[in-house]
């Protein structure tokens, strides 16, 4: 349920408002160089920013709990926790009876029987992206001469910034939230990665990218435009070193092809919104309205990039663990 991976394994503990939460790297080569110091780029990329972001402020300062020694990776399983300091469990308690819809709350409530924890969502909560970013860190130092684009193309159905922003003025004043859509585009996988079928890279890659919560679709070079086009204008001339153009989004049954992949994902808006929304409530055993309180994003997208990047680092980490026969 947790966990990810073959060769390069991925599992990830905690919940929301708990004590601890992150992950445990299993297939972590040793002799990595890596220290508290690596993650922090990544970890800012990800913090809540501006009024689009929440304001709930954590120190996301890592924790390296076994698999480091003295500066390096000793190739026995890597275990990377955070704490949960700026917490206020009391904003979620009413969710137990009356769930937010759109969120988790329903769903995991009815899977385990009300023993789920509530708190911020807990296992369900993006704030469980932190310890992604954290595997992606280690997994993109397994990635020798791979690069990465990731970024914000679209936010609340505006391609530019400067509308983006103006969308977020106004979700804010109506207590509401604005989903978005991130652009990835990795370069130098060699050709011949992945396998036909149920390993195709499109297939790991889009198994990955839905464990963030929030995701609602994927597509992949032209995607879904494809479906409008001729063959003619689609398929991808070849030269003596590969595809010329990239409708493909670098991949052709399933293998890499040499060209970047590229592909696109959509995130909903946040569920959790001031905006008064219908519900029920569970324990009057009637229909209700609930206004959400607690500190949520009004554009959570906003900040995935960098989540969309570390995953897809963990599945090409997996992926070329695999083709080494490591």
């Amino acid at each position: 349920m947790n966990s990810f991976g073959r060769s390069f394994r991925v599992s990830i503990f905690g919940e929301s408002h708990g004590e601890l939460m992150g992950v445990v790297l299993d297939g972590v080569p040793a002799g990595i160089p890596l220290c508290e110091e690596d993650f922090a780029a990544s970890i800012s990329r990800r913090a809540p920013k501006g009024l689009a972001g929440t304001t709930r402020r954590e120190e996301d300062k890592p924790l390296l709990l076994s698999g480091v020694f003295e500066g390096h990776t000793t190739g026995a399983p890597l275990t990377i926790a955070f704490g949960n300091k700026d917490t206020r469990p009391g904003d979620y308690m009413a969710t137990i009876d009356v769930p937010r819809p759109g969120h988790s709350d329903y769903a995991a409530s009815i899977k385990w029987g009300g023993a789920n924890d509530p708190r911020g969502g807990g296992h369900f909560s993006g704030r469980l992206t932190l310890p992604l970013v954290a595997a992606g860190v280690v997994a993109e130092k397994m990635l020798e001469g791979i690069s990465f684009k990731t970024e914000v193309i679209e936010a609340g159905g505006k391609r530019d910034k400067s509308e983006w922003e103006r969308e977020v003025e106004s979700a804010a004043a109506d207590g509401d939230s604005l989903g978005a859509v991130v652009e990835c585009i990795v370069k130098g996988i060699p050709a011949g990665v992945g396998e036909p079928f149920w390993d195709s890279v499109e297939s790991l890659v889009s198994h990955a990218v839905f464990a963030i919560p929030g995701v609602r679709g994927i597509e992949f070079g032209d995607g879904f435009e494809a479906s409008r086009l001729r063959g003619s204008r689609h398929n991808d001339p070849l030269g003596p070193d590969g595809p010329l153009t990239n409708g493909a989004g670098g991949v052709n049954g399933g293998i890499g092809n040499g060209a970047p992949l590229l592909f696109r994902v959509a995130f909903k808006p946040a569920s959790s919104i001031s905006a008064v929304q219908k519900t029920y409530d569970f324990k009057e055993r009637k229909m209700t309205e609930l206004s959400v309180a607690g500190r949520h994003d009004v554009c959570f997208a906003l900040r995935t990039p960098v989540i969309v990047e570390a995953v897809t680092a963990i599945v090409l980490a997996d992926l070329l663990q695999i083709r080494s026969g490591q």
